[in-house]
């Protein structure tokens, strides 16, 4: 049974987390901050747009060499000569590479390279209004099951890009809403917690066209919380430039998810 407490209490977590979500996309180097994610192998002369310097991919390195007057620094001091590169593995803030107070993060994706540009100042962080969330709704709330495969398998699905890459996936995640029961493959992160691709009855209707969700680490009967009122929209409903995995086979539900984040609010003109 759900007590007045019960539902006060839900109230006050999805409050505070639409609160926090909203400040950590618009941060300045969060997903609207995003300018290009240019591929080297579109560029083989070496020269990336809007970008200074000379790139080249070698084996396992990125090998970059740049002029002092270029303006790049690397690990926060004035950068000139070559240098060789590994991917950034943290937050976009502790990138090695700047170029004033834009941030260039080095990715690496089934073994091709790229340099992701972050700029504070990007139009798309400037014109942020918002994003669309339905109000917490308990019937968009249901205890799953997760069933981990016996060994990680990886699918081929389209990325927003036009590009298809591997996804990997480390089991399945059982739930009943509304009555009936539904499955989602999902992966597995570092920290136990688990994330799926998912599209339902509202995508490209009255949700963005996909979503993603990420239930908390299942204990150890494999016992967790499927939430969609956390349902949040991907990187690149926010900006072009990131590469969002579309949802693998068997991801999209019947049911309707009218829950959680749905859409940009309409932006501000800058």
């Amino acid at each position: 049974m759900i007590t007045m407490s019960t539902t006060e209490e839900a109230l006050r977590d999805f409050a505070q987390w639409q609160e926090q979500r909203a400040a950590t996309v618009s941060a300045p180097y969060g997903p609207l901050s995003l300018t290009g994610t240019h591929w080297l192998a579109d560029h083989p002369d070496g020269a990336l747009p809007g970008l200074p310097g000379h790139w080249a991919e070698d084996g396992d390195e990125l090998v970059l060499t740049a002029a002092r007057d270029d303006g790049l620094t690397l690990d926060g001091g004035p950068f000139a000569g070559t240098v060789r590169l590994t991917p950034d593995p943290g937050p976009v803030t502790a990138a090695r590479l700047g170029l004033g107070e834009r941030r260039l993060v080095v990715l690496r994706r089934e073994g091709l390279w790229a340099v992701r540009d972050f700029d504070p100042d990007a139009p798309a962080r400037r014109a942020f209004a918002g994003i669309d969330v339905t109000g917490h709704d308990p019937r968009f709330v249901a205890e799953g099951r997760f069933t981990p495969y016996e060994q990680d398998r990886t699918v081929r699905v389209g990325n927003a890009d036009g590009v298809e890459r591997g996804l990997g996936l480390g089991g399945e995640l059982a739930f009943t809403l509304a009555g009936r029961e539904q499955t989602l493959q999902v992966s597995v992160e570092d920290d136990g917690s688990l994330w799926a691709v998912f599209a339902d009855g509202t995508s490209g209707v009255s949700s963005y066209r996909f979503r993603f969700l990420r239930p908390a680490a299942p204990d150890e009967q494999g016992r967790t919380t499927v939430d969609f009122n956390r349902s949040l929209l991907p990187p690149c409903a926010f900006v072009d430039h990131f590469i969002c995995p579309f949802p693998p086979p068997g991801n999209t539900l019947t049911a309707e998810i009218a829950a959680g984040e749905r859409n940009l609010s309409a932006r501000r003109d800058v």
